[in-house]
């Protein structure tokens, strides 16, 4: 199973307000990067993805897993892009931010040090299991 990173301004969707959506999970809409859409459109159900809070926080603080695959998003008026549902599966133990990625080595390929504008994006096996460790997991 792939692993992903999802990027949410804490002002717009926060990880509380993730956690506070339950288990029926909620809708990530309103990507409209080609990329990131690929991104989207190759996501299973029950893959996980890294929550991160960009801008205010810069951190990844959380995982989620996916329970429903790629849809149209109702508020795109061109039809290109959709979206995923996502459910709070893990709240982190300790913030892992962006400085500390950019800082660990092992993780000088992630996409996130290297292109880290781009919303959703994969995250290997290998940077997986570093960030998780960073997080204390």
């Amino acid at each position: 199973m792939a692993h992903w990173l999802m990027k949410s301004e804490p002002s717009t969707w926060s990880w509380t307000q993730q956690v506070e959506a339950g288990a029926k999970g909620t809708f990530w809409n309103g990507v409209r990067n080609h990329q990131a859409k690929q991104c989207l459109m190759a996501m299973k159900k029950g893959e996980t993805a890294f929550f991160y809070h960009s801008n205010e926080e810069r951190a990844v603080v959380g995982i989620v897993e996916i329970i429903k695959t790629f849809y149209p998003d109702p508020s795109d008026e061109s039809g290109k892009f959709g979206m995923v549902d996502v459910k709070a599966k893990t709240t982190l133990p300790k913030p892992v931010p962006l400085v500390a990625v950019k800082a660990e080595p092992r993780l000088a390929k992630m996409v996130l040090a290297t292109n880290s504008r781009l919303s959703v994006q994969p995250v290997t096996d290998d940077e997986w299991r570093i960030v998780c460790a960073m997080a204390g997991l």
